[in-house]
C-alpha cells in the first residue's frame, strides 16, 4: 500500500457526520478511505475510473 500524505485527503461533500469518506487525488490514482478508520488504509482506483463513477452518479445513471 502506498503512503499518501494526510494533506492530500479531502472529505466528500456528500458525507454526513456518521458516513464519511475521504478522497485523495494523486497523478493517475484516486484513493478513498473511511474517515473513521484512516489507519485501515485506502482503496485505490485509476483516476479515469473514479471520474467515470462520479460522473455516472451525478448524471443519475447510478
Amino acid at each position: 500500500m502506498r503512503s499518501i500524505p494526510e494533506t492530500l485527503y479531502r472529505k466528500s461533500t456528500y458525507s454526513t457526520s456518521n458516513n464519511c469518506v475521504e478522497v485523495a487525488d494523486i497523478p493517475g490514482i484516486s484513493a478513498v478511505r473511511d474517515t473513521k478508520a484512516p489507519e485501515a488504509g485506502a482503496l485505490e482506483f485509476p483516476a479515469t475510473e473514479w471520474r467515470a463513477l462520479i460522473e455516472a452518479v451525478r448524471s443519475g445513471e447510478l
